[in-house]
């Protein structure tokens, strides 16, 4: 009877580790890539500041748009390029523009990659998958659908995603900055002037490395 017993502890044993070996471990998520290409309604509350952009990002073509309209406020386009050029500009009948040239150009669709998982947190009605990248930012992504619900830079400023169309794309002629931009008098010595013209500090999130 006791040599039965030894027998089914060390064939439980057995059997156990056996199990251990093939069943396949719970995996970190990580974020989904963005797709290629686009169409975003966000809104931005940086420390009570509050405004709306209509973001095209466009990976395909090596661009992304934003729309940017403060609240009470002008209306900017924002305009930037793979080769790191950004267009920021009105409009209207002042006809301002600043050109800049900086060393990050279009966030690739797997900026995210490394970022360190969180966990899951409820957020906006969402649950959601949670993860930090370096000291930069902390994004929000959908569990179930996969899609980008939030993130919030290291500054402060907090995105809500309000709309999410995966492959829309823009026409090509609205791509094209208005001609004074490329006046001389427009164009920026550095990175230091890309905020002269509204929404200031929108960009100077994504200027900071994020390898």
């Amino acid at each position: 009877m006791k040599n039965i017993r030894v027998l089914v502890i060390v064939l439980f044993v057995v059997v156990a580790s056996t199990l251990l070996l093939i069943w396949p471990a719970e995996s970190v998520p990580t974020p989904t890539p963005w797709p290629q290409q686009f169409h975003s309604l966000l809104f931005v509350n940086y420390n009570g500041s509050l405004s709306l952009i209509d973001l095209w990002y466009d990976w395909t073509n090596g661009r992304n748009f934003n729309i940017i309209q403060d609240q009470l406020g002008k209306l900017l386009y924002d305009l930037e390029w793979n080769n790191g050029t950004i267009y920021r500009y009105t409009l209207d009948d002042k006809k301002k523009c600043s050109v800049a040239q900086i060393d990050v150009g279009v966030l690739p669709p797997n900026w995210l990659h490394g970022a360190t998982y969180l966990g899951q947190e409820l957020f906006d009605g969402f649950l959601c998958n949670v993860w930090q990248k370096v000291d930069f930012v902390w994004y929000y992504e959908d569990v179930v659908t996969k899609r980008p619900v939030h993130w919030i830079f290291y500054t402060g400023r907090s995105i809500h995603v309000m709309t999410f169309e995966v492959g829309a794309v823009l026409e090509d002629a609205k791509w094209q900055a208005p001609v004074y931009c490329f006046d001389n008098k427009h164009r920026a010595a550095s990175d230091n002037s890309i905020t002269a013209i509204g929404s200031d500090g929108f960009l100077r999130e994504f200027i900071q490395p994020i390898m």
